[in-house]
């Protein structure tokens, strides 16, 4: 609003939209789509493959076999817990019917769901009937860990167990 000589108000024009605010508008809203997508891309290339195993034909031909494994450990009575105490896994296999437990070593592939560069593998040391450790300090959050019990080379017992660190421990 401008004022003329007599006082009284008049209405300023107002500027038009020209071609060249139409051209700043689709720049900004453009630029800040792309911009966005580079940034997920790039997200998405520096970050977790995704890949589980490397021949996804060679695993489905390998399942069955994992499934009858499992099926006769469960028949055998075995079972398998893993506890975390104090920067240390503790692993305790038992066998129904049977107290005595006939594996001698127990290894433990530590892995988180979605990262492969905290992997870890250990070896539980013997502990008494059938207990296992392990001094190990893990971040907290969710882990995945793929036990293997044999006897000699006899696979006595594999388990797959997903479990919790809760505090912070590294």
């Amino acid at each position: 609003m401008t004022i003329n000589q007599a006082g009284a108000k008049q209405a300023k024009a107002p500027r038009p939209f020209t071609g060249w605010h139409m051209l700043g508008v689709m720049v900004l809203f453009f630029g800040t789509i792309i911009t966005v997508n580079l940034i997920m891309a790039w997200n998405a290339s520096h970050s977790w493959s995704g890949l589980v195993v490397q021949n996804t034909y060679v695993a489905s031909q390998q399942f069955n076999g994992k499934v009858k494994e499992a099926k006769a450990f469960v028949a055998d009575g075995l079972d398998g817990k893993l506890s975390v105490e104090n920067e240390a896994l503790r692993y305790t296999l038992t066998r129904r019917g049977n107290p005595e437990m006939t594996a001698d070593k127990v290894v433990a592939v530590l892995k988180r769901p979605v990262e492969e560069h905290e992997d870890v593998t250990v070896e539980m040391a013997h502990q008494g009937e059938g207990v296992f450790v392990a001094a190990t300090a893990l971040k907290r959050g969710q882990w995945i860990a793929d036990i293997t019990a044999t006897s000699g080379e006899t696979v006595v017992y594999r388990q797959a167990i997903r479990f919790m660190v809760p505090g912070a421990a590294k």
